[in-house]
């Protein structure tokens, strides 16, 4: 494996770390202690969306490592 796709591959791992823990456990906390109780009725709304959007990053992530192993196959 090249020096330099392993270290991308690690900086991809890295990137979607702090994503998972906040899809796990941020989000979760936040819709049982909303900030604002006022606008508790826009707040599952809101969470579906940001987890909506996790699904298109984790697969933008996956591209990259599967293109990074590409890479390092001289495909």
């Amino acid at each position: 494996m090249k020096r330099e796709t392993l270290f991308l591959k690690v900086v991809v791992f890295l990137i979607g770390i702090p994503v998972l823990a906040l899809c796990l456990f941020g989000l979760p906390w936040l819709a049982n202690h909303p900030v604002n109780p006022d606008y508790a009725h826009m707040l599952y709304p809101t969470l579906i969306g940001i987890y909506a959007t996790a699904i298109p990053y984790y697969f933008a992530l996956y591209q990259a490592f599967k293109l990074l192993s590409y890479i390092d196959k001289n495909k």
